[in-house]
């Protein structure tokens, strides 16, 4: 960035709005601006957002010096099925891999499972002649009039892309690479995509399916970066384009193209990076970061500073909380849980007159019936609308002007139905939705060995701060963090985060028979081509970047294996036994002790090179100094715990100082978003500019007080 160019730019895209974030680095301040998204043009929800934000700021296209963008487009794809015509070629035998799975069952005795849907149709999955042992020796050479015959065979059946998973090619993938090359210059218009680039590790099935979810979302990825780039420079914004990965990192628009399967949780990881970051600004390293959209919520663990990150997760599930009932796929991601519950979610009587809230959601097409788009489906804004909880002017920075009335019109049937007013409705369409969320977030906390009460909850998204006092009460966290800004914080994210690039290698030796050198030696070509990227990534970087170690240990005879961080190399004759040591400490902490005896297997090793982007030390807004009176006014609200409307006290968020006190039951609102807080909580501004919150909990809620009719 030179002294030309000094503002980033974030472009978070999500299901119902899409983000944008203008950050000054001489001033430390950011300026954003809430857009609807644009479900079958994402980019073009996107463009009118930067267009109007700039003109309303007055700022110049050509002072942008990097531009950061995160979309949620790719993992949609996957979990509505609307990905490319892929086609898979494999080794002969191995056709099955897809369907075959790991033959077990996430829910044993339910007779009628839905076992996760492969990607690629058996028809659309052939096989070829060709072995790699599994020390990469050539059991079988490559059959290339095969590889030519598949690939036309499968060009004729529609298929646009490829994805080539040969067995063993983890250990050596000589024959992938090969294949590439003749089916590039035989059908130059077939995305391939090869299991030993996106994911060279042991395990077949594993590798399958995430090669061929890379190719399914390949053509769209490489399609979809080319335009937004094209139109980002139309405005005359001529800086790079950096994307957000799912392990809250990094990486330039190439990299992203390759192996786009890495992009799939980029918005939810730059939402954990921000509450990372903003619980640090308060001095508080351990939090949940909640954050909560128009479509989904989500849910990062924030130990020590630090977000958990995972080296699996599962895409479209059928059971959303089951473990086992999705799509495995093998990228390195912050580890979260995502919940079908936003804004958009659509409230429903079951069969036996039960209320219900999503998973279905009205997105930003047509949207909440108080939209006045065409909804006309109840939904949890129009709940929050009902309650007095949004104010019908300024929502989404007045973007969208609210009608109550829609609202109230769409909820009077299913009142009815039930038995109850409609503001009792709409509380209990508030309420069942914060237990769903919190439900969730109780799961996802205790399987990760943690106690949620020792957590504070950080608040981010247009509905992290309305429902967030309520979810934290229920799962017994007592103090809540609400930063500025709180609205936008994913697209804040995505200004904070590092350029990082994850590289792994399967081993599956002893680690008794290896030597320190011998390891040193793999790590360090993992190393050089992960600093390779991150040098492509920040050409201009001035600080040297972090490099990870860790590996996949378990002890001889085991099934799975524990992910351990191991010392910094380089590594010499002590090398192993401080390994074990690592293991055997992480072993501890995950099953409480260890067994006594037994060999310890190396399986996989993994590096990640971590390097600073952001040319200046990020400064979230402060409370801008005013002369006005914060309080606002006074508005009626729906107080749960009373069961009645209350006019409670309307605060402007922007204009509370620095140690401002508000007690609740109250209302802070702010441009992006709006902070409930509930009966006997009390808040304070702290020197950063985040609200915290410290509620009336004694133990996690699981009831409330729901209709009775309602909640039956």
């Amino acid at each position: 960035m030179n002294a030309k160019t000094k503002y980033s730019l974030g472009i978070d895209i999500g299901g119902t709005f899409t983000d944008i974030v203008v950050y000054d680095h001489e001033t430390g301040r950011s300026v954003s601006h809430k857009e609807l998204t644009t479900p079958s043009e994402p980019y073009r929800g996107a463009v009118s957002g930067v267009r109007k934000l700039f003109q309303r700021e007055g700022i110049a296209y050509s002072a942008v010096g990097r531009v950061i963008h995160a979309t949620t487009l790719f993992t949609n794809a996957l979990i509505e099925r609307k990905g490319t015509p892929t086609g898979l070629i494999t080794t002969q035998g191995f056709r099955d891999t897809l369907e075959m799975a790991r033959e077990n069952k996430y829910e044993l005795y339910d007779l009628h499972i839905e076992l996760p849907k492969p990607l690629v149709p058996r028809h659309l999955r052939l096989e070829i002649p060709e072995r790699m042992g599994p020390d990469g020796s050539v059991l079988q050479p490559l059959d290339e009039a095969a590889v030519l015959h598949s690939a036309g065979e499968l060009q004729s059946r529609g298929v646009r892309s490829i994805a080539l998973v040969f067995l063993h090619a983890y250990a050596n993938g000589a024959h992938e690479r090969h294949a590439r090359a003749l089916i590039a210059q035989e059908f130059p218009d077939l995305f391939v995509s090869i299991s030993s680039e996106v994911s060279p590790q042991i395990r077949e099935y594993e590798r399958s399916v995430t090669t061929v979810a890379n190719a399914y979302v390949k053509p769209l990825a490489d399609g979809y970066l080319d335009r937004m780039m094209h139109e980002v420079n139309k405005l005359g914004i001529s800086a790079p384009l950096f994307m957000m990965l799912s392990n809250g990192g990094l990486t330039h628009v190439n990299e992203a193209k390759r192996v786009p399967i890495q992009l799939l949780e980029s918005g939810p990881a730059a939402g954990a990076l921000a509450g990372a970051f903003f619980g640090q600004r308060s001095g508080i390293e351990d939090v949940l970061a909640f954050d909560m959209g128009g479509t989904t919520a989500k849910l990062a663990v924030v130990d020590g500073g630090e977000p958990l990150i995972a080296h699996r997760f599962e895409a479209s599930r059928e059971k959303r909380l089951t473990e086992g009932s999705g799509l495995p796929i093998s990228i390195s991601t912050i580890e979260l849980i995502e919940i079908g519950a936003g804004g958009g979610s659509i409230a429903h009587l079951d069969a036996l007159g039960l209320l219900k809230v999503g998973p279905e959601s009205a997105a930003s097409v047509p949207g909440p019936a108080c939209y006045g788009r065409g909804g006309i489906q109840p939904t949890v804004t129009d709940a929050n609308l009902v309650l007095g909880y949004l104010d019908p002017a300024t929502f989404a920075g007045g973007t969208i002007s609210l009608d109550r009335d829609k609202a109230v019109a769409a909820m009077l049937p299913l009142a009815e139905k039930a038995g109850v007013s409609v503001p009792e409705f709409a509380w209990g369409v508030y309420s069942i939705v914060n237990e769903n969320m919190a439900g969730a977030a109780r799961v996802h906390v205790a399987e990760r060995g943690h106690a949620a009460g020792r957590f504070s909850m950080l608040l981010t998204g247009g509905g992290g701060p309305l429902h967030g006092c309520e979810v934290a009460r229920r799962i017994g966290v007592e103090r809540v963090i609400c930063p500025p800004g709180a609205g936008v914080a994913s697209a804040l994210g995505l200004l904070m985060a590092p350029a990082r690039v994850d590289r792994l290698a399967t081993v599956a030796r002893r680690l008794s028979r290896m030597k320190g050198a011998e390891l040193e030696a793999l790590y360090a070509t993992l190393e050089a081509d992960a600093l390779a990227v991150v040098d492509a990534t920040l050409p201009d970087r001035k600080t040297a970047p972090r490099v990870v170690r860790s590996a996949d240990l378990r002890f001889v005879g085991q099934g799975f294996e524990v992910v351990t961080t191991l010392p910094t190399g380089p590594y010499g004759q002590n090398a192993l036994a401080m390994i074990e040591d690592a293991f055997k400490a992480a072993y501890r902490q995950m099953f409480g002790q260890v067994p006594p005896g037994g060999d310890i297997e190396i399986v996989n090793i993994r590096v990640a090179v971590i390097a600073q982007a952001q040319a200046a030390e990020f400064d979230a807004t402060a409370p801008a100094a005013g002369a006005a009176r914060a309080e606002q006014g006074r508005r009626d609200i729906w107080v749960g715990a009373w069961g009645r409307y209350e006019s409670v006290p309307v605060y402007h968020r922007e204009l509370l100082p620095v140690g401002a006190e508000v007690k609740g039951p109250a209302i802070i609102q702010e441009t992006s978003s709006t902070l409930v807080l509930p009966a006997e909580s009390h808040s304070i501004v702290d020197g950063s500019g985040s609200l915290i919150v410290q509620l009336a909990v004694s133990k996690p809620q699981t009831s409330d007080s729901i209709p009775a009719d309602v909640a039956a």
